[in-house]
């Protein structure tokens, strides 16, 4: 019998409110103008993501006290955010798989997928507005700009190994953290939370954002393809200055290894053999385990700004999630 996971656990809990924000992304995702946006984004959306931003909205709002209409609509908005994102992302990154499948670019190219990106980005503001609250449309329209932004400053980090920490953690943070952050906090302002429970909740989803994302990261140099939905190896063949390499290249040895690196990161020249060298390298200066260990770093600031509420169940997943994130990539 397969493991019951704490993404399984959120996924129940928020099953009747995931169920209303499927139903308008569905909804919203159509075009009779244009059906080509509705198969593209079908293929994205149905392709059995796990709806981790959107179930975070709504859990948000219940830990909070609140729900209803606005808060699936909320979610689903988040869940377009997310997936405008990834469609953009796969066209920058000239991916071949998104969550196992061949990618929208491979499928339908590079103008429809960021074309479609666009549309879906457009229909999330229609549904924030529809949610009805001005402060949770500001946080998601932030959110929006900062993801944006981090995409640009991450083409000022790639393939450049003199790459800082913090700046390494400031495109975490707005490339992945600024929507999870953006995506509890909004669940909590939807309830009518106190300032003190909203910035609580601002905060778990900033950390564990952070900590998803290292974990993410790990993964890739040490996970299989049909767990990651892509490529293991991706971001090395990609040149992606991501934490496993940020660590290894500091603790490189000689100046081969540091040349090895420069090679294959920075000027992205690279045989079939080098991944299975850099993988040597990563475990030989413990990369892969020290990024994982610094997310569970993070990940444990995500847990304390939980304890502001009363112990629950629902506390108690969210809790959990974080562990899950984590140690999927031990």
């Amino acid at each position: 019998m397969a493991e019951v996971t704490a993404m399984d656990r959120l996924a129940r809990r928020t099953a009747e409110g995931l169920k209303l924000a499927d139903s308008e992304l569905r909804g919203r995702m159509s075009s009779k103008a244009a059906p080509l946006i509705e198969q593209l984004s079908a293929h994205l959306i149905e392709a059995g993501g796990k709806r981790v931003r959107p179930a975070l909205t709504l859990a948000a709002a219940e830990l909070c006290g609140g729900g209803g209409a606005g808060v699936a609509k909320m979610a689903a908005a988040v869940e377009f955010v997310h997936t405008a994102t990834l469609l953009h992302d796969d066209v920058v990154d000239e991916s071949a798989l998104r969550r196992g499948r061949p990618s929208a670019n491979i499928l339908y190219g590079n103008k429809p997928s960021v074309l479609v990106g666009d549309f879906l980005f457009a229909r999330s503001f229609q549904l924030m507005v529809e949610a009805g609250s001005m402060e949770a449309l500001r946080i998601l329209a932030d959110a929006s700009a900062t993801i944006a932004e981090g995409e640009v400053m991450q083409l000022s980090t790639a393939n450049n190994l003199s790459t800082t920490e913090a700046q390494h953690l400031a495109v975490i943070r707005a490339k992945t953290a600024a929507l999870f952050s953006a995506a509890t906090e909004t669940g909590a302002v939807l309830a009518g939370a106190s300032p003190e429970k909203r910035e609580a909740l601002r905060i778990y989803g900033d950390r564990l954002g952070i900590a998803f994302q290292m974990a993410d990261d790990a993964l890739d140099y040490g996970g299989q393809t049909r767990k990651l939905g892509k490529n293991a190896g991706d971001d090395f063949r990609e040149g992606k200055v991501t934490g496993p390499v940020m660590v290894a290249f500091a603790r490189a040895a000689s100046e081969d290894e540091r040349e090895f690196w420069r090679r294959t990161i920075e000027k992205k020249r690279q045989e079939p053999e080098d991944f299975g060298h850099a993988l040597t390298l990563l475990t030989r200066h413990g990369a892969v385990r020290e990024t994982i260990a610094r997310a569970r770093l993070w990940g444990e600031e995500a847990k304390t700004a939980l304890e502001i509420f009363p112990p629950s169940e629902l506390r108690g997943i969210l809790a959990d999630l974080v562990d899950y994130c984590v140690e999927r990539a031990a």
